[in-house]
């Protein structure tokens, strides 16, 4: 199979994530950089969204999981991202899934924090 990438960055949404109580009521801003590894030939050589992976529905299921039930980690907002984009995007060998939390509640001056995870299928 062969290593194409469709990326998919800087899609940002607004969840309530995080461990404290005014994460959760005030919400912040999430950024989520997607990586889908798979075999493009076949989508090039037919032209075919079919035969490949829709990164219009990988933005979706994105910002559904953000904005969607709050959890305390982006460990666990990137794990849940990487596994549902793999279980709907069948062309998908692997995914690679960064949760930036750019406002992340850190008594000092930072550019951003994130969390990186890599899921393959013949992992899941």
């Amino acid at each position: 199979m062969s290593g194409d990438l469709i990326r998919l960055t800087g899609l940002t949404a607004v969840g309530r994530h995080g461990v404290f109580e005014h994460e959760r009521r005030d919400g912040q801003p999430f950024t989520t950089d997607v990586v889908l590894t798979l075999d493009a030939g076949p989508a090039a050589a037919t032209d075919d969204l079919a035969r490949t992976a829709n990164y219009a529905e990988v933005a979706d299921t994105v910002v559904r999981l953000v904005t969607g039930e709050p959890v305390d980690l982006i460990e666990t907002l990137a794990v849940r991202i990487a596994e549902a984009v793999l279980a709907e995007q069948a062309r998908a060998s692997a995914v690679e899934v960064t949760v930036h939390k750019p406002q992340a509640p850190i008594p000092h001056d930072f550019a951003d924090v994130s969390v990186t995870v890599v899921r393959r299928r013949e992992d899941a």
